[in-house]
């Protein structure tokens, strides 16, 4: 047949619609679904004809793509995925991972009433924030705090409250790009703050602050350089150094860690990473950075600092748009929580159990998957390898890791495909024409799904 024959004997909408098959799917889903989908898959075998890939009409295949299609947009759009990538802070897989007290806080906070805005011991309105303040104030010693959304809006709204229509200064060499093409000299300018460049990419000193310093000056800002290092001739100049240069010139000084933790990562291994206390320590009057980075909670952006200049950010009336929800508040002062306790962090905060996890523990969840693969009959070996913190944290600090890699017997482009097509979706990636499962992201009760989807990724 002709592709004009062939587009004459595509059943019509109303006749598939009298298909018992579909019939039967009516009863389960609301008609303007099913007549959706319907249309949707006729349409693609129209597009298909007139490209030349059909040339025999297939009834029942029709009504099997249909159903195929009610079934898969019956799915939540968002749903949870394997990261096998080795990354922790996966910026586009959701980054950190909620502890188990933050999700048990979150659903109690959620399936009841709260105090989210109640004073119960005055029983009357209180602050949407003080529940962050007092878990804050446990963990480290500042005079105040409050939430936003997320780091981005965290710096602009302080840049906003505190420097509108003046100028900050800033190191060219701190002009950083903070994900997702934001930009520091953006949202600087969107606040409405003049950006004042001083030194050079590779090096600024004291000397640069103090010669721009003008009786338009607002502040002083430092922008931790946490999704990058420059390396080589370089200099840069101290928060603490830059906290006497405030002092004297009365210039407050605000830093940007962009990933925060309230843990001394030195001792682990990671000596680019300065904790929040270090900063506080140094004299900073306003420190920001992200929730669900290093900090391993939800996504949020931290405040801290000197009083009279938080007051200022929380009276802005942009609070209410930048405001964080219950659920995020909920999380967010479940895991500050376990920072009371480090090791407790360290065992219960997914982010950093992953990031500093011994490789002896992850060679055998490797191996445990490994031998799984290989049970099934699918070529497979652990080697080692590095993973990566991610989310713009610790950059250039790979860590040893286990992997298994296995060689496909197809295209590796087209096999992680059709894992990511699986139940549930598995993300792995490619290196050197092998797919690789890192073990440092991979829970063990995802390796029995790990298993089922590479088998039907290879055989499919």
């Amino acid at each position: 047949m002709n592709k004009s024959e062939l587009l004459r004997h595509i059943p019509s909408v109303d006749r598939i619609l009298k298909n018992e098959d579909i019939q039967q799917l009516l009863n389960k889903h609301p008609h303007p679904v099913v007549l959706e989908c319907v249309r949707a898959v006729l349409d693609r075998w129209r597009d298909n004809i007139l490209s030349g890939s059909i040339t025999v009409i297939d009834k029942k295949k029709i009504v099997g793509e249909i159903k195929e299609t009610i079934n898969r947009n019956k799915k939540y759009s968002l749903t949870s995925v394997i990261n096998a990538t080795g990354v922790v802070i996966h910026t586009n897989l959701g980054r950190a991972i909620l502890a188990e007290e933050a999700i048990k806080h979150v659903v109690e906070t959620a399936t009841s009433y709260s105090n989210l805005e109640y004073d119960l011991e005055k029983g009357q309105r209180g602050k949407r924030y003080s529940h962050i303040v007092n878990a804050i104030k446990k963990v480290v010693d500042v005079p105040s705090a409050v939430v936003v959304n997320n780091n981005a809006a965290a710096v602009f709204i302080c840049l906003n409250s505190l420097a509108r229509g003046k100028e900050v200064i800033v190191s060219r060499g701190e002009l950083v790009e903070i994900g997702g093409s934001f930009r520091i000299p953006d949202v600087m300018a969107q606040s409405g703050a003049v950006l004042k460049e001083v030194g050079t990419t590779n090096k600024t000193r004291i000397s640069d602050y103090a010669s721009a310093i003008n009786e338009n000056t607002a502040l002083l800002l430092k922008v931790h350089k946490s999704n990058f290092k420059i390396t080589g001739f370089t200099e840069e100049v101290s928060v603490s150094n830059l906290v006497t240069l405030g002092k004297e010139k009365e210039i407050p000084v605000m830093v940007d860690l962009g990933s925060g933790c309230f843990i001394d990562l030195k001792k682990y291994g990671f000596h680019d990473e300065p904790s929040i206390q270090h900063i506080l320590s140094e004299g900073a009057d306003i420190v920001t950075f992200s929730g669900d980075k290093l900090l391993g909670s939800a996504q949020a952006g931290f405040i801290l600092g000197k009083s009279e200049f938080i007051e200022i950010i929380s009276k802005n009336p942009l609070m209410r748009a930048l405001r964080v929800d219950k659920m995020t508040l909920a999380a967010v002062e479940a895991t500050l929580r376990l920072y009371l306790d480090e090791r407790k962090a360290i065992e219960q905060i997914p982010t950093l159990r992953m990031i500093l996890e011994d490789t002896e523990s992850i060679k055998k969840r490797a191996t445990t998957l490994c031998k799984r693969l290989k049970k099934e009959g699918i070529y497979a070996y652990t080697k080692e390898d590095i993973s990566m913190p991610g989310g713009g944290s610790l950059p250039e600090s790979g860590v040893k890791t286990y992997v298994v890699a296995v060689k496909p017997n197809q295209v590796p482009q087209e096999f992680t495909k059709k894992l990511r097509q699986a139940e549930p979706p598995v993300i792995a990636r490619i290196k050197d024409d092998l797919v690789i499962f890192d073990a440092r992201t991979i829970q063990e009760k995802e390796i029995p799904l790990i298993v089922i989807a590479v088998k039907q990724s290879l055989t499919i």
